[in-house]
């Protein structure tokens, strides 16, 4: 059976284009089909002070795993993405963070994995590019859209449009 899922990726540390590139690749090679792919947001971190500002954004999914196996493919991406975690509690840079926002309409709620994501209401990070591909989806236990869960977030950190510095040399006739 297909599933829908919603991910968050995101990290501030390393060459962050290049690794969610990386991590939308792996995801369609061992997990399933891309549908839709969010524009990249840069933001502050969000719950800690750190130098480095975290890209981010969200993908469309279909795929056949369960939830669990989905929670499983992921962290293996992300630790083949370099990913390290430690043993501290708590939010930290990192190179690579992929979360399951939504899964169906699925309400899970165990100690390994948690859906919808406990925390996106609150972050305005997540929400802003969810929003952009998925404003009309209903989070399965607020009972209202995603648009209106941004629409009514108190988060103070500013997301941005984050555009890639490109070089380009004009190649035509200057005016």
């Amino acid at each position: 059976m297909e599933n829908t899922a919603y991910i968050l990726l995101g990290g501030n540390q390393g060459n962050r284009e290049k690794l969610l590139e990386q991590a939308i690749q792996l995801i369609k090679t061992n997990i399933g089909q891309i549908i839709k792919c969010s524009g990249l947001y840069e933001s502050d971190a969000w719950g800690f002070k750190s130098e480095s500002k975290f890209l981010n954004q969200v993908i469309q999914i279909t795929t056949v795993f369960s939830p669990n196996q989905l929670l499983s493919e992921l962290k293996k991406i992300e630790s083949q993405l370099g990913r390290t975690r430690t043993e501290e509690k708590g939010y930290e840079d990192r190179s690579l963070d992929l979360d399951i926002l939504f899964y169906n309409e699925l309400i899970i709620n165990k100690r390994e994995l948690i859906i919808p994501h406990p925390r996106m209401h609150l972050r305005r990070f997540t929400l802003k590019p969810l929003a952009e591909i998925a404003g009309s989806v209903i989070h399965p236990h607020f009972k209202v859209s995603v648009e209106n869960l941004l629409n009514n977030c108190n988060d103070q950190v500013e997301v941005y449009d984050y555009f890639p510095q490109v070089n380009q040399e004009y190649s035509g006739d200057e005016i």
